[in-house]
């Protein structure tokens, strides 16, 4: 089972969020928050393995409660951010922050069950409009800002080849067709190159790989 916290301010979401994702016969609601503090403490509390995430919140934002999660040592959630708003704003800043995805509020039941399932196994939920606003955020930003790219240097150029195909927003089954791969293997040179730049997810490579200067807006 898929252990899921719901943190959302509004009492309404949360009840549709739980009702929709409870129909789900892999996916448990184990509890709710109504803003970021309560969600760092139910997150350590319960242990779930996904955290939808709202933005705007009293008390503590969604940013600010992805961070703390992401970077808390007792905590090993997912973050699963929800939105009603234009991403422009804050997609780079909540990928920074640790979200593994973004999900519309409007999104029907079977989107956010899978979005969850998604999330759950270590993919990153990004949709091509959101890549694209990343690309557009590095290329306002200029120049890579990662402080080192030295662990690239361990990667093979199977790995290497592979990272550039995920930070262009490719799925496993798009770069095993370009690279003329199994599905199998492209997963397992991602874990490979996940575990050997200390990295969460495939959110955080396309992060990386941008700030590192692997590539660049326009590559």
């Amino acid at each position: 089972m898929i252990r899921v916290l719901i943190a959302d301010d509004q009492g309404m979401v949360r009840t549709g969020f739980t009702v929709f994702l409870s129909a789900q016969p892999d996916i448990e609601v184990v509890g709710e928050a109504a803003d970021g503090r309560e969600a760092i403490e139910r997150a350590v509390e319960l242990q779930p393995d996904v955290v939808l995430m709202d933005i705007r919140m009293p008390v503590m934002d969604g940013l600010e409660a992805t961070r703390r999660i992401s970077e808390h040592a007792e905590i090993s959630a997912k973050i699963l951010i929800l939105t009603t708003f234009d991403l422009d704003d804050y997609v780079y800043e909540a990928l920074r922050s640790g979200a593994s995805g973004f999900l519309l509020k409007d999104a029907s039941a079977v989107q956010l069950a899978e979005a969850v399932r998604v999330v759950a196994a270590g993919e990153a939920l990004l949709a091509p409009a959101v890549t694209r606003r990343l690309i557009r955020e590095f290329a306002r930003l200029g120049g890579p800002r990662a402080p080192s790219a030295r662990r690239l240097g361990e990667l093979t150029e199977r790995e290497t080849e592979v990272l550039v195909l995920v930070s262009r927003g490719l799925s496993n089954q798009e770069i095993a067709g370009k690279l003329v791969l199994s599905e199998q293997t492209v997963k397992t040179h991602v874990g490979r190159f996940l575990t050997k730049l200390g990295l969460r997810d495939r959110a955080q490579a396309i992060v990386y790989a941008y700030e590192s200067g692997l590539i660049r807006p326009g590559d």
